[in-house]
């Protein structure tokens, strides 16, 4: 099966998407003082949230955006089957540095099938199977989500030129259907590690991700696992 197969359609449609936004307030983290905000999808009841940098972007270039989707066990767990939890600790750093703002999608677990769906995946990934061909297997979609709220909700915020923060040129193509330009896209590449080396190697081979792959795994300071495993995210 080549990458152009293995989409699932376009879930974004072009047409106003209702959405909603909540009082701006100040959230210091970690990675640096930013604003938040919360949005509201009218059509599906989803909350998203908008983390942005106070500070306007370097340059008088265009603001850097990442939309990250839900990921429990990478953002919450730390977990080293995907790259998820240290794409969203990337972007953070780069966004309060450069300006710009990151849409964590909710509702998106496993691109778009759900946390439960997501951990069966991880079962047939452990039998064998790929990320895209766990999804098969179950007689899922092997990427679910949908960006319109997200492009609404960026439209909203008056950001209708970004630079993207991603691999995946799909987002581009997606948001451009929605009406928001992407002037560039900005890799968020982060080391691979022995457990999700199959994974991203999947992702840059049937999805098209813009992946090099081109360094040592890193280990986790532990005994090597003689497991490597695949998982299903951005």
């Amino acid at each position: 099966m080549t990458a152009s197969t293995t989409r699932s359609g376009d879930h974004t449609d072009p047409s106003p998407h209702p959405v909603s936004g909540g009082p701006i307030v100040q959230l210091p983290t970690a990675f640096g003082d930013f604003v938040a905000q919360a949005w509201t999808d009218h059509v599906t009841g989803v909350e998203h949230l908008a983390v942005s940098s106070p500070n306007p972007p370097k340059g008088g270039r265009a603001p850097l955006v990442r939309l990250h989707s839900e990921c429990l066990t990478g953002d919450v767990f730390g977990s080293y089957r995907c790259d998820c939890g240290e794409q969203l600790a990337f972007a953070l750093e780069l966004i309060h540095e450069e300006g710009g703002t990151l849409l964590y999608l909710r509702g998106q677990e496993g691109r778009g099938i759900g946390l439960a769906n997501k951990i069966k995946a991880y079962a047939l990934q452990e039998a064998g199977f790929d990320t895209v061909e766990a999804n098969e297997q179950l007689g899922l979609p092997v990427d679910a989500r949908s960006y319109t709220a997200a492009g609404q909700i960026l439209a909203e915020m008056g950001l209708h030129e970004v630079r993207l923060l991603s691999n995946n040129p799909d987002k581009q193509h997606r948001l451009d259907k929605a009406g928001v330009t992407v002037v560039e896209m900005v890799p968020t590449e982060v080391p691979s590690r022995e457990q999700n080396l199959r994974y991203l190697q999947t992702k840059k081979d049937r999805m098209d991700h813009r992946l090099t792959l081109d360094v040592e795994p890193v280990s986790n300071g532990k005994t090597p696992s003689t497991h490597t495993f695949d998982t299903n995210q951005d």
